[in-house]
């Protein structure tokens, strides 16, 4: 670590966020690499590091003999104002080199809020913010994540965007610009063609893109002969192995619990839903390779809690069975099951009894509309008995909590839809307070 950066980061209010050394980090030689690779969250350590896809990419790429990967994110205001102050860049954390000095600077896009963040962090990095500006020799910036199926509000400032899962388009890219840079390097329009031909590669460079009046896009054509008429997104066909030595932060993140990925892909259709379209088909993990990893991850971690993630985990066709094997394989050791994302119509008795042996006392439900018809109207096609129906299971299966998530300000809404919110949450309430008194809590986010 520099002196000069050591110094910065001990005046700020949450050092661990910059220093590193967490338990299954990966330190490699730097020296001893001929690809190196920043993995950028462009949002806080606190929110970056409950990120399943930015760990994977991290493992993936570190199993490699040629290549290491470091983490950066997004610093919070006290450390940006004391690096722009003392004319220091925002640099990794495992090896504190600064961003311009990596091969390659890998993006997340998750969320739209954040694309400023990423203008931010080129720039506090020392990478030229528009493509065109860069050097044949600078960083290749590559952004994947969701937020990529939607490339061009930040296509002047991407080299490369990986569309659809990452797992097997993070090993091409390497092996990509790998490849030229044993070659000895050249123009920066050899490697965008060169990234071009890898399948879900989408490099704007090599598209020309005209709008309607409006402002939406009317067309995109290809204008070099490397590049792809249409960019297709890449899907696995199965899930690889879970990862189960994940970096263990030194400070409280958002969910602070190991995860196991249960399953990817959803098949309802929810007309709000992006993730239910983009990772499509539904894959899921066997009961068996579920609790196996469950129990490296366990011993890895020293974490307690385990959270079985999906974009609809009770969707899984043996979520019961695998809770049920879970909390007898290591129930007795304390082990709390998280249920994150729960649809309201698949809720069983079976479940709520199952994730109670492990006293976790708050599920989660998203009706996402207060009113029938408005649920209808989005395709989220649950009743209002529905809604009962699972705050009485879970209420009479040991529950204590029920948070439900809401949306406001949907295509078609009227103020009786809002209104209904407040109906349907006082039901449940009451519902709760007939099993478990005084102790049951609804919360409306």
């Amino acid at each position: 670590m520099t002196t000069r950066y050591e110094s910065l980061i001990s005046q700020v209010t949450k050092p661990a966020r910059y220093t590193g050394g967490e338990l299954n980090s990966i330190v490699k030689d730097w020296d001893a690499h001929e690809l190196r690779v920043a993995l950028a969250y462009p949002d806080l350590y606190d929110l970056g590091m409950s990120n399943l896809g930015l760990a994977l990419l991290y493992d993936i790429v570190n199993r490699r003999s040629d290549a290491l990967a470091e983490r950066v994110f997004s610093p919070w205001t006290d450390l940006e104002a004391l690096l722009r102050e003392h004319e220091e860049p925002l640099r990794s954390l495992e090896t504190k080199h600064a961003l311009n000095e990596f091969d390659i600077l890998g993006i997340t896009l998750q969320f739209e809020a954040c694309y400023t963040n990423v203008l931010n962090m080129l720039d506090l990095g020392g990478i030229a913010i528009r493509t065109e500006d860069r050097a044949d020799d600078e960083t290749i910036v590559i952004a994947g994540g969701s937020g990529a199926l939607s490339p061009e509000p930040l296509a002047p400032f991407i080299d490369a965007f990986a569309l659809g899962e990452g797992e097997e388009v993070i090993r091409e890219i390497c092996d990509a610009v790998a490849e030229w840079k044993r070659e000895g390097g050249g123009p920066r329009h050899e490697l965008h063609r060169r990234l071009a031909r890898v399948e879900g590669v989408y490099v704007p460079s090599l598209y020309d893109v005209t709008y309607q009046d409006d402002g939406l896009i009317a067309e995109v054509t290809p204008n070099d002969d490397a590049a792809p008429g249409r960019v297709t997104r890449r899907v696995l066909q199965q899930l690889e192995p879970t990862l189960t030595t994940p970096i263990v932060p030194n400070m409280e993140v958002v969910h602070d619990r190991a995860t196991v990925e249960i399953q990817r892909g959803c098949t309802q259709g929810c007309r709000f839903c992006q993730a239910g379209m983009i990772y499509r088909p539904t894959r899921e993990r066997t009961v068996e390779e579920v609790v196996k990893a469950a129990g490296e991850l366990l011993a890895n971690t020293g974490y307690d809690e385990l959270s079985l993630m999906s974009l609809s985990t009770t969707d899984h066709r043996e979520i019961a069975p695998m809770v049920n094997a879970l909390m007898d394989a290591y129930g007795d050791r304390g082990l709390k099951i998280s249920i994150p994302s729960t649809r309201v119509d698949s809720f069983s008795v079976d479940i709520a009894e199952a994730v109670a042996r492990g006293k976790k006392h708050t599920l989660t439900v998203a009706p996402e509309a207060g009113s029938q018809r408005l649920r209808n109207t989005i395709n989220k096609l649950v009743s209002e008995e529905d809604i009962f129906t699972a705050a009485e299971n879970a209420f009479s299966g040991g529950w204590t909590s029920i948070k439900m998530y809401f949306m406001v300000g949907q295509p078609t809404e009227t103020d009786h839809d809002v209104e209904e919110i407040v109906r349907i949450a006082t039901e449940v309430k009451r519902i709760g307070r007939q099993h478990v008194g005084k102790r049951a809590r609804v919360r409306v986010s």
